[in-house]
């Protein structure tokens, strides 16, 4: 099982800016604990992040087409924004996940995202993405 893993907009600054909110880790930090996560679960995954949105919207694309069976998506700097990512995550074939680490609800933010993804897992640190990958695997698993 292959999952697409989507680093949004602001994601490379984690472990250099709020460190407050998100706590110390660095976007590497995150890959590597993902990839732990993955291995666990015997899962297959694959990064991708940019803070331009176009790109993000290309790299779902090219996931549709291919061999992607779902994707968790931490929106970061997109959570609020309602253009072509959010459309393009609708249209996936696939579940995809959004993952926070902090609750950006208790922070006053209502992620557009969360009406179009399958789930949302939010708050728990870096495990966030550990359930997310497990919620994949067993969504996948029920088709």
């Amino acid at each position: 099982m292959k999952v697409l893993v989507i680093h949004g907009a602001g994601l490379n600054m984690r472990g250099k800016v709020q460190l407050e909110v998100f706590g110390p880790l660095t976007l590497a930090q995150y890959e590597e604990h993902i990839r732990g996560y993955a291995k666990e679960l015997g899962i297959e995954v694959s990064f991708f992040h940019s803070n331009i949105e176009g790109e993000v919207v290309n790299r779902l694309y090219e996931a549709f087409d291919g061999d992607i069976a779902g994707c968790v998506i931490n929106p970061g700097g997109y959570t609020m924004v309602t253009g072509p990512l959010r459309a393009a995550v609708a249209q996936m074939k696939f579940p995809v996940i959004e993952v926070h680490l902090s609750n950006p609800t208790a922070r006053g933010t209502v992620s557009v995202f969360q009406p179009v993804c399958k789930a949302s897992v939010y708050g728990l640190g870096i495990e966030s993405y550990k359930h997310a990958l497990a919620g994949l695997k067993a969504l996948v698993k029920k088709k």
